[in-house]
């Protein structure tokens, strides 16, 4: 995935999220609304995490430094892992707390405010204007996307992606765009019946969707953070570019680690006749590694250790 389609839909976002977060508070002041509220705290979440998205961008072009010798990449890692605790505790935790509050004071026989205001109108008009914002925000999102995910399915592209802004985009678009027509149900439902229930039972649910996409992105992030190897397709290439190199034999073992979204780390053991000299051996490791970068670009840190091959014992005994 390139930094650019990235950066384009997290722009997208965090512009139609504050757009989105400010109609949202006005819609709140004038009706006390909890599935506003809910709402109002949830874009302005949305906006806090892409901008961490960002600073986290930005924060991983650093240079190597002695202390870290294979550069920041991973910090694109750690700003993501933050937006789902955001997502989690601001924007899922508040909601569902506003949601609990509002049928409880419903029950306790509270007036609402949403229909003795005169302003009842106003959370319709802004919720949908916020979907047509958002929608286009969730366009954005899934264009940029189709790019980098190719043949995969979205499951597999969120799943298996090593560049976590446009899978975190794309899920708060997703969560955002479904608890907005959430939100529209809930203040509709209550104006149309009068019923109070229905605006705090679907704030609930805003809050309920976004801890499980919150869980979603924490658990993905979570193994980008531990550390994952390269795709199968990058595997394979490494391993040819290292098979077709003249003076060597056969990989005897290897390790990949993304160290950043676009950063790899190649670590292999290879065979190498037990004749050749030193000058063979140095050419054949040189020519590996030129090999390895040419079939794939992102391996920048490439360790190979050149061995005389030797068969295991069960690799040789006749069955």
């Amino acid at each position: 995935m390139s930094t650019e389609g990235g950066t384009k839909a997290v722009v997208a976002a965090l512009l139609a999220n504050l757009g989105i977060a400010v109609t949202k508070l006005l819609a709140w002041v004038l009706t006390h609304s909890s599935s506003m509220l809910a709402e109002s705290i949830h874009s302005l979440a949305d906006s806090g995490n892409q901008a961490l998205l960002l600073l986290g961008g930005k924060r991983a072009k650093r240079g190597a430094t002695p202390q870290h010798p294979f550069g920041f990449g991973r910090e694109r890692y750690i700003y993501a892992f933050i937006v789902s605790i955001v997502l989690f505790s601001v924007g899922g935790l508040f909601a569902c707390y506003e949601g609990y509050h509002k049928i409880e004071e419903t029950l306790a026989g509270h007036p609402n405010t949403l229909l003795e205001s005169q302003w009842w109108w106003v959370p319709i008009a802004v919720l949908v204007v916020a979907i047509g914002l958002e929608t286009a925000s969730f366009r954005t999102a899934i264009r940029e996307s189709r790019i980098a995910k190719g043949k995969a399915s979205w499951t597999e592209f969120v799943r298996r992606a090593k560049a976590p802004e446009l899978p975190v985009v794309l899920l708060e678009d997703l969560a955002a765009l479904l608890g907005l027509i959430l939100a529209l149900c809930g203040v509709g439902l209550t104006l149309l019946t009068g019923n109070a229930l229905f605006d705090g039972g679907f704030t609930l649910a805003i809050g309920v969707l976004l801890v499980v996409v919150a869980i979603v992105l924490a658990v993905e992030t979570k193994s980008l953070l531990l550390g994952e190897a390269a795709s199968p397709e990058h595997i394979a290439a490494i391993e040819e570019a290292i098979s077709r190199t003249e003076h060597v034999d056969r990989i005897i073992h290897m390790k990949t680690l993304h160290l950043g979204p676009e950063e790899l780390l190649v670590a292999a053991k290879i065979a190498v006749a037990a004749e050749d000299n030193a000058d063979k051996v140095t050419a054949a490791i040189n020519n590996a590694e030129a090999g390895i970068r040419k079939a794939v670009p992102i391996a920048r840190s490439i360790y190979l250790e050149p061995d005389i091959y030797r068969p295991r014992t069960d690799e040789t005994a006749t069955p």
